[in-house]
């Protein structure tokens, strides 16, 4: 898999000085490479009993319906705030300078039901351990945690209270 970081443009400097971003959309693009990432995620998840698939918004979504599909699973996406039009249950958790919230629809994971939750990038862990909470208070349970990139240096895995987590690619 390695190979297909050749596929990610880095950026450096954005969204702030000193940060180096890694631009998933020039790897979305390579026919090649979409269908590779779809695959090893499904490839590590295919023989585990996965409900639902939740995807966190926004780069969550170019990856988690399509693997939803492939492992026979419901999609179920986690939004920022106002974005869902039905009752909802929300988790805050802190960034660098403040805080954030996402939302997800109350009756969206049954309890008992086994949840992979997908996104493009595993930093700190934050976005991802409020999501795994949301995903545990209304009864689910967290079969995987599968990212596209994870960069190491942040120690985000450390955040996820020992969840099981698999990433692809590895910076």
């Amino acid at each position: 898999m390695n190979h297909l970081k050749d596929l990610i443009r880095q950026v450096p400097d954005f969204p702030k000085p000193g940060i180096l971003f890694y631009d998933i959309t020039t790897l979305l693009k390579n026919p090649g490479g979409l269908k590779q990432v779809l695959d090893g995620l499904r490839d590590e998840y295919v023989s585990k009993p996965i409900d639902v698939v939740v995807g966190i918004e926004a780069r969550g979504f170019f990856f988690a319906p399509a693997l939803a599909y492939a492992l026979g699973a419901g999609f179920v996406p986690v939004r920022k705030p106002g974005k869902l039009c039905s009752a909802t249950v929300a988790e805050e958790y802190a960034l660098e300078y403040g805080t954030d919230r996402l939302e997800m629809h109350e009756d969206a994971i049954a309890a008992g039901q086994n949840v992979l939750i997908v996104d493009d990038v595993l930093a700190t862990g934050g976005t991802a351990a409020a999501v795994a909470r949301l995903v545990e208070r209304v009864g689910g349970r967290i079969a995987g945690m599968g990212f596209v990139l994870e960069l190491d240096f942040l120690k985000g895995r450390d955040r996820l209270d020992g969840r099981p987590v698999h990433s692809l690619l590895h910076y």
